[in-house]
């Protein structure tokens, strides 16, 4: 009996005593993962090259030399030189380029640009064709290309047709593929961390801790995959978006004739006649609404004056004026005692 209570009490003991480090050793795996992840989004690319140069400076300090203030020149040219060993294709560029070309046949050179692009090892993107206002054919496709044959492929097409405009261009993306690659395997050494402590990990409060952790960090790891494959898919393969269009119709210039002749004349009278009874259709048709309306008017107006009260009494003639008499002369009255009467013709008696 002894015996087996000293065995429960030690084996109590190494459970007691194994409790305790996993808790330690799980908040200080936490806090420094939480420190590296915060470092990582500022100074990834810093840390690539640091962890580069980690061997070289480390055989330095055996060989019992240590570098100074003076050996900083070098140590940035080490640090390119690491970021070049770590990085094997060298730099990373995205390249892409726009071409306008003037062709004959749209279809043919669609055909063609396909074609190209197939036997370089790419592949054919976005495909648009449709019709200006001139009825000219018209296509626009994108074609993605590795970059060893970007140069060819270009050239391939441009010369397709007549060359209207090219532009291409190269961004150096290489200190963002090596920092992103630094970032993707700092976060995959703090995922297994914490898988790890999952796995020592005793208690359901701590566990729950973990798996929220782990949770984070594989979404942040996520992320980082994504853009690294962003990255990758487009420093890979170049971009070529090629435009296609017919040409303009040529214009034919009508022949100069100095000569005025009878024929000319007339015809351009015949033309001055006809735009002229084009003009007075133009007027007759503008006023007909107008004299129209103006003829309904009148039209009701008569209606309605005959309707009126005393619209049917004729007008009264006006009396004529009578005709005027002769003058007559008045005959003078005699002066009283003179005996002369009015004048009968006949003559008064001599008195004795």
């Amino acid at each position: 009996m002894g015996s087996t209570a000293h065995i429960r009490n030690t084996t109590h003991g190494r459970r007691h005593r194994r409790s305790m480090p996993a808790a330690l050793l799980l908040a200080a795996a936490l806090a420094v993962t939480g420190c590296t992840a915060g470092s990582d989004g500022g100074e990834g690319g810093k840390a690539a090259a640091d962890r580069a140069e980690g061997p070289a400076s480390g055989d330095q300090d055996n060989g019992g030399g240590k570098a100074g203030k003076g050996d900083q020149g070098a140590g940035n040219s080490g640090t390119s030189a690491a970021r070049k060993a770590s990085d094997p294709a060298g730099t990373h560029i995205i390249r892409t380029a726009t071409l306008s070309v003037r062709v004959k046949d749209v279809q043919s050179a669609l055909d063609t640009a396909r074609k190209a692009a197939e036997d370089a090892g790419g592949v054919v993107g976005d495909e648009s064709t449709d019709r200006d206002a001139s009825g000219r054919e018209r296509s626009r496709i994108t074609l993605r290309v590795p970059q060893d044959a970007y140069a060819d492929v270009l050239d391939e097409l441009s010369g397709t047709g007549k060359l209207v405009s090219r532009k291409a261009k190269a961004k150096d993306v290489t200190d963002e593929v090596v920092d992103v690659e630094s970032r993707v395997k700092t976060q995959r050494a703090s995922v297994a961390r914490v898988r790890d402590l999952m796995d020592d990990a005793t208690k359901l409060a701590d566990v729950v801790t973990l798996e929220d952790e782990l949770s984070t960090r594989q979404a942040e790891l996520d992320s980082l995959l994504a853009r690294r494959a962003s990255l990758e898919d487009r420093t890979t393969l170049s971009t070529i978006t090629l435009s296609l269009s017919q040409p303009s119709p040529p214009v034919k210039k009508a022949e100069k004739d100095d000569d005025t002749g009878v024929g000319d004349a007339l015809a351009g009278g015949w033309g001055a006649f006809v735009t002229f009874l084009r003009w007075v259709a133009v007027v007759i048709g503008a006023a007909l609404p107008f004299l129209a309306l103006g003829a309904l008017l009148v039209l009701l107006w008569r209606l309605l004056r005959s309707r009126l009260p005393g619209a049917d009494r004729r007008r009264i003639p006006w009396p004529a004026a009578p005709a005027h008499a002769p003058a007559t002369i008045p005959t003078p009255t005699p002066a009283p005692g003179t005996g002369e009467g009015p004048d009968t013709g006949e003559k008064a008696p001599k008195s004795p």
